[in-house]
């Protein structure tokens, strides 16, 4: 059987399953993978114009001088 012949449920009983170590491998690469998905969606979204409005603002808010460092400094 392969993963792609396995339902969620199968998936998740077998995850339950791993050891301490396993477990903690697995949640880390889940991690890294979900991170690699939303930058890939971010990227996606920037290439096609949709966070446009926020370099707007960002603009508008440096004509206004509303713009601060981030950090504070110190």
């Amino acid at each position: 059987m392969t993963i792609t012949d396995m339902s969620v449920e199968e998936i998740e009983a077998a995850i339950r399953s791993l050891d301490a170590d396993e477990f903690a491998r697995v949640a880390e690469r889940v991690h890294a993978l979900e991170q690699e998905r939303w930058d890939a969606e971010m990227d996606a979204d920037a290439s096609s114009g949709k966070l446009d409005f926020l370099l707007a603002e960002v603009d508008e808010d440096r004509r206004q001088g509303r713009l601060t460092d981030w950090p504070p400094a110190e």
